[in-house]
């Protein structure tokens, strides 16, 4: 007489193994379908199908998850120079197509103003940005400061410029209409002044126009003797 074949007791299939990667990729579907406002451990581990516990073998804490994020997001950027296209215009690209890339998701954007990406698209964008300000001549400090200057500045305005945008934050007009209250005799010079300029230009020329000055200081700017 042949064993009856067992019944097994989950109504489900087995949950696949966690890994770190599967783990940015549940982080990535939650951004995506929620926000970075739902990006909790909890969540994460919804998606999962575990419990938050499981997660913290893998990744530290909230703002480690954020690291591996950034740096799976600039896994989508074009970080090869061929030393053909001139160094500038190289680097006035990838910067520009940083910001594009972070302005598509403005929680992260400000969660990169204090969080290093962590993972080897990081490496290769700092390694792209480097070689490209020692072509220019400057020396190595100068290039390692600069490419935490860069990329600092590129996230604050993308993270200013989408909290706007968000209505979570003072309007422009809030602004305007401050800069046009000023006192001529208290303020003369901003009281005879065209305060519209304060707040024209669309925020990517804006930013890219600042990232231009911000990249001829480093070129110009020599660090003290003392330093």
């Amino acid at each position: 007489m042949s064993r009856p074949e067992p019944v097994s007791r989950r109504e489900r299939p087995a949950k696949p193994a966690l890994s770190r990667a599967a783990i940015v990729d549940a982080a990535m579907a939650v951004l995506e379908q929620d926000g970075i406002g739902k990006l909790t451990m909890r969540r994460v581990a919804a998606e999962l199908d575990t419990g938050p516990a499981s997660l913290y073998v893998y990744v530290a804490n909230t703002t480690e998850l954020h690291a591996l994020l950034l740096d799976r997001l600039l896994g989508s950027l074009d970080l090869t120079w061929d030393e053909v296209e001139p160094w500038r215009d190289r680097l006035h690209r990838v910067l520009a197509d940083y910001v594009e890339l972070v302005s598509r998701e403005a929680g992260l954007a400000r969660a990169a103003l204090f969080v290093w990406p962590d993972g080897p698209h990081y490496l290769d964008l700092v390694e792209l940005i480097l070689r490209l300000l020692l072509a220019a001549g400057v020396d190595e400090r100068t290039a390692a400061w600069g490419v935490d200057l860069l990329l600092q500045h590129a996230g604050a305005s993308v993270a200013e410029w989408s909290t706007r945008a968000a209505d979570s934050g003072q309007r422009l007009e809030d602004v305007a209409a401050q800069l046009d209250a000023a006192d001529p005799e208290r303020n003369p010079v901003l009281g005879s002044f065209d305060t519209a300029l304060f707040t024209q230009g669309h925020h990517t020329t804006r930013t890219l126009w600042a990232l231009e000055a911000v990249i001829t200081g480093i070129l110009d700017v020599r660090f003290p003797s003392a330093s």
